[in-house]
């Protein structure tokens, strides 16, 4: 996809599947703290990238560039989890340098692609419903949320892939200013403990989701219902059922993101119950 990054790398690494933290914990001794590091890939490749930079204190640490070719807007953001066996403490990464080019972060099939544009959606939407949103962060989420709509106008069945790529980016400085609240919490929980992708989690949670948000006066989030039903039947993620998420999983789910501090974040704070009846409604 980008080959002229591997003919000039020093060294190249595949980041496997599997959760970044020990993913990032496993390569810590193969790369050096020296070096340019770049990220081409999705977010668990670009995460992965931040989380060995992280490992280091800051004054150590080496500089991260990122190619995305998703639209997880990862390179955007210093969210991310610390390499296994590392000081969590230390803060995270922002890549310093980002290359998006749409024929590579918009390039991916249109089923998978529905799925990372519902992702780039959902930052749309919570970031402005958080207690650290404020207004050019919130008014970037919501020309995000517009060219997601335009990108998939009328139904069509190519999207514009281009104006994805775009969205993608505004969506992920939204986040990054604003942080993670309910819907990610929800998302994420399901593709730790569940078995779901990151994609189809955030594509089959995001119509339910924007629900609460709509009820906690999130602004816009009523309007984009649609929308994100639209892109989960796209990203064939309607109902965890079909995504073969056993429901009996669904409680310890709940229990695991009842625990997490990003709930704080969108007030009123969503106890055990009310996570655990979302969960139920996409299942």
């Amino acid at each position: 996809m980008a080959r002229v990054l591997a003919e000039r790398a020093s060294v190249v690494h595949v980041v496997p599947s599997g959760r970044v933290d020990e993913i990032a914990g496993a390569l810590l001794g193969e790369v050096d703290p020296g070096e340019l590091i770049v990220a081409l890939g999705g977010g668990r490749v670009v995460d992965t990238v931040k989380a060995l930079a992280a490992a280091r204190a800051p004054g150590e640490r080496p500089l991260v560039a990122a190619v995305p070719t998703t639209l997880s807007a990862a390179e955007m953001t210093a969210v991310h989890r610390r390499a296994a066996g590392t000081d969590g403490s230390l803060p995270g990464v922002r890549p310093a340098r980002v290359v998006n080019d749409p024929a590579l972060s918009a390039s991916q099939p249109q089923v998978e692609l529905a799925a990372s544009a519902a992702n780039a959606l959902a930052h749309a939407a919570e970031g402005p419903a958080t207690v650290r949103a404020s207004p050019v962060p919130a008014l970037a989420g919501a020309e995000a949320a517009r060219l997601i709509g335009v990108a998939y106008a009328a139904g069509a069945d190519e999207p514009d892939r281009d104006t994805l790529a775009l969205a993608a980016l505004l969506s992920g400085y939204t986040i990054d200013s604003a942080g993670y609240g309910l819907h990610h919490v929800l998302a994420q929980t399901l593709a730790r403990f569940a078995g779901v992708g990151h994609g189809p989690a955030n594509a089959v949670m995001l119509p339910h989701t924007l629900v609460a948000l709509e009820r906690r006066g999130a602004p816009g989030a009523g309007a984009l219902i649609a929308l994100a039903a639209d892109l989960a039947r796209r990203a064939q993620s309607v109902s965890l059922s079909a995504l073969g998420v056993d429901g009996a999983a669904l409680d310890a789910c709940a229990d695991a993101a009842a625990d997490r501090a990003e709930l704080d974040a969108i007030p009123p704070r969503p106890d055990r119950d009310e996570l655990r009846a979302l969960y139920g409604a996409a299942f």
